[in-house]
């Protein structure tokens, strides 16, 4: 498939030739994203990166490039399935919610923004200090899941946080247990990166059943 165009604006210092490469790499990056479940801005940047040649890193766009041409190519692409996916993926994330209530789930990532793409994960944090407590829950009820670890930053403190993978009717579910105190602050994927979005219940369910909020 072709690139699409690209629609976020240049740098006004770099120069035409870097301006155009830029602008490549961020639309076949987002490509990726939409169409081969990439959901890694750093590896579908460095992928696209290599496809057309670009190594030098002063070339790589930045996630926000990234993203607004997702969004472009979503809704230029993508279209009504675009919307019903991500309506079915916000209504599946709401379902997990509630169940999760009394860990105090808020949904993240690329659901919660509208930009998931035909593979992507659902991304919920839950606040607790007894981590355990929810391995418990998911057991007793017969949910399987595996554990990891991701890094991410409270303020401008590295935290190792577990993530525990599970299906959820269907739909690939990622749960970031954080402590009671970080969700009174802001969590960040890197030290210099940009906040993470939160929504929690309440937000959801108006974002899925706005004529009802």
């Amino acid at each position: 498939m072709a690139e699409p165009a690209c629609f976020f604006s240049m740098p006004k210092d770099s120069n035409p030739r870097q301006q155009l490469m830029r602008a490549r790499i961020a639309a076949a990056a987002a490509r990726m994203m939409a169409e081969d479940g990439i959901e890694d801005f750093a590896h579908a940047k460095r992928k696209a990166a290599r496809q057309l040649g670009a190594e030098d890193t002063q070339s790589l766009p930045k996630n926000e490039e990234i993203e607004a041409e997702l969004r472009a190519y979503q809704s230029l692409y993508q279209g009504e399935e675009q919307r019903e996916r991500i309506r079915y993926l916000r209504e599946r994330a709401l379902e997990a919610m509630r169940l999760l209530e009394q860990f105090r789930p808020y949904l993240a990532g690329a659901v919660l923004k509208g930009t998931a793409g035909r593979y992507s994960d659902i991304d919920l944090q839950l606040f607790t200090d007894d981590c355990k407590s929810v391995e418990l829950f998911l057991l007793n009820r017969n949910i399987p899941y595996d554990i990891s670890e991701q890094r991410h930053f409270a303020g401008d403190q590295a935290r190792a946080v577990s993530v525990l993978k599970l299906d959820w009717q269907g739909v690939p579910v990622n749960l970031a247990i954080h402590t009671l105190k970080d969700e009174r602050g802001t969590l960040k994927t890197t030290f210099a990166g940009r906040p993470i979005e939160r929504a929690g219940i309440q937000a959801v369910t108006q974002l899925v059943f706005p004529q009802d909020s």
